[in-house]
């Protein structure tokens, strides 16, 4: 198979997430201040895309309150340097079951509406916003991650309706199978973006074979990141490149930047770039990714 390099790359950040990694490195941001500041930070070494969960202030577990959403893009909009908004909209779809009877759900489960699930994308209107394109067992032993088809249809069609691009998070081929499925029924707009999810418990693994299966299963005019977790964040971006895709480095995938070194979002962009930049590719900022992916930044009344 020929070498199908990427020579201009954009690199997203994910700057917090929602696992639980807020006790393990000081330096995941919880607030949305210090959620806002990292990203900036993230931009400023050189990150064209933040991606953006919200966490409680006091005790950093994940949250869906409007209002820190609102907060996170009001301070990224009003910073001096530029960035492409991406927040997601997987949260809502947690199914925890009980032990030894599955039902009723236990603690943990946040099951919502599609409306619901949507509100903040539609209060804020992010450049980008994720949707989370399947189902699956998701690392803890009674937890799902639940994305019907029904449900993907009814987000799908709500983002493509508020003009806001979804980026598929595709955590195993089957998830691509539906995206494309998406695409030929309408409710998403080709050419589309997707973020190939590598080595997610219990999703695919993080393997070359694997992860060549996914990049051969995404379209050819569709745009396509990748990123994995742990210690092969890094190897990973180089992978991406070299499968001519984009890359995702942040704290939301890997607290460590070296071995015994906690990483900061900054940190880990700075690195992202440099191995970029030694394949011979060229970092591209936001106004490049705007025109690549057809995006309009705007501005809530």
């Amino acid at each position: 198979m020929p070498l199908t390099m990427n020579r201009e790359v954009f690199i997203t950040c994910a700057v917090t997430g929602s696992g639980s990694t807020q006790d393990r490195s000081p330096n995941v941001p919880r607030s949305p201040k210090q959620i806002a500041d990292s990203a900036i930070a993230a931009a400023k070494a050189g990150a064209a895309v933040v991606h953006c969960h919200v966490r409680d202030p006091e005790t950093g577990a994940p949250s869906r309150k409007l209002e820190y959403y609102r907060e996170v893009t009001d301070r990224i909009r009003e910073a001096e340097v530029d960035m492409v908004l991406n927040l997601t909209a997987g949260m809502g779809g947690d199914m925890v079951f009980g032990t030894p009877n599955p039902l009723p759900t236990v603690a943990g489960t946040d099951m919502i509406s599609a409306e619901e699930r949507v509100a903040h994308v539609a209060e804020c209107l992010p450049e980008i916003c994720t949707l989370d394109c399947g189902t699956m067992n998701f690392a803890e032993a009674d937890y799902v991650m639940t994305n019907t088809p029904g449900m993907l249809t009814a987000m799908g069609g709500m983002m493509t309706e508020l003009g806001v691009k979804p980026e598929i998070e595709a955590f195993d081929t089957g998830h691509l199978w539906y995206a494309k499925q998406l695409v030929a029924d309408g409710v998403l707009e080709a050419p589309a973006l997707v973020q190939l999810c590598m080595g997610v418990p219990w999703g695919a693994p993080d393997d070359l074979n694997t992860f060549m299966a996914m990049v051969n299963n995404v379209p050819d005019d569709w745009t396509f990141s990748a990123f994995a977790l742990g210690r092969n964040q890094m190897p990973f971006v180089a992978a991406a490149v070299l499968a001519g895709g984009n890359v995702r480095v942040g704290l939301e995938d890997n607290l460590m930047l070296d071995k015994g070194v906690l990483a900061t979002n900054e940190a880990l962009v700075g690195r992202a770039v440099e191995i970029i930049e030694r394949l011979g590719a060229r970092v591209i900022g936001p106004e490049d990714v705007r025109q690549k992916l057809g995006l309009t930044k705007r501005v809530p009344k």
